[in-house]
């Protein structure tokens, strides 16, 4: 008889979150906000499955005017208990999120909310083919109408 209990392993669930792995070049629209005024950028993305499948690392530096504007290390994973998808979201802004973001998949769009005191978030990530995904990050102060932070269009990097 055995004394100790199996690992647990990832569901499949967590494994619909390798759609996202690899290396991704972004072309991005900032729309104006209290930090910063709006316009074109672009972005590199580096996302990789680690910690025996069960976790989505993502890292990713935004360019405008040739400099870096913006930078975020995200961290997917599949919640068994809680039955959702959930995003620890860090970014160059400083502000730590109070909970991971929390959602699931509608058709081939992931779509995590999170909340604060400043409001709510809406990260929608849309999967268009193996090589290419859409992004939008949207604020909504009652998280009934949603307004465009950041949209972009990421592709593949073979």
């Amino acid at each position: 008889m055995a004394d100790h209990l199996d690992a647990p392993t990832p569901l499949e669930e967590h494994r619909k979150l390798a759609v996202f792995a690899g290396e991704w070049n972004g072309e991005e629209m900032v729309f104006p906000s209290r930090w910063t005024a709006g316009g074109p950028a672009t972005s590199h993305v580096v996302a990789r499955i680690a910690l025996n499948g069960f976790y989505l690392i993502q890292d990713s530096v935004q360019t405008r005017d040739g400099k870096e504007s913006f930078a975020t290390h995200g961290v997917f994973t599949y919640d068994r208990d809680d039955r959702a998808y959930k995003l620890f979201w860090h970014d160059s802004l400083g502000y730590y999120p109070p909970s991971p973001a929390s959602g699931g998949w509608a058709g081939k769009s992931l779509i995590l909310v999170r909340g604060s005191l400043r409001g709510n978030a809406r990260h929608v990530y849309e999967v268009v083919d193996d090589n290419t995904y859409n992004m939008k990050i949207q604020f909504s102060p009652d998280a009934e109408g949603w307004a465009d932070v950041l949209t972009g269009v990421y592709r593949r990097i073979h």
